[in-house]
């Protein structure tokens, strides 16, 4: 099945009639056009966050894998590194 940027697909939710009632009045508040746009919103932003969060928890394991990895299984220094640590040591003695 071949989906575009336009496609529409239907949401439907059973909830509590006190809920929606709930809902009804933060939307109302919050200045939303209907309760569906308080919901889409709301949701939208709410999944953004989460999927953001998830996305760094993921890109930090990822860096602390490759630190830690360096610090167990170090390159061997090139010869710049070699060449600049000489210098430092003919600087410093």
């Amino acid at each position: 099945m071949k989906t575009t940027q336009n496609s529409i697909a239907r949401f439907d939710a059973r909830l509590p009639l006190e809920q929606k009632i709930f809902f009804e009045k933060a939307a109302e508040i919050g200045g939303y056009r209907s309760l569906t746009d308080f919901i889409m919103l709301t949701v939208q932003e709410r999944a953004k966050e989460i999927v953001e969060e998830n996305e760094r928890i993921l890109a930090s394991e990822k860096d602390r894998k490759i630190f830690f990895d360096t610090l167990t299984n170090p390159p061997k220094p090139n010869k710049k590194l070699q060449s600049a640590a000489k210098d430092y040591l003919n600087l410093t003695t």
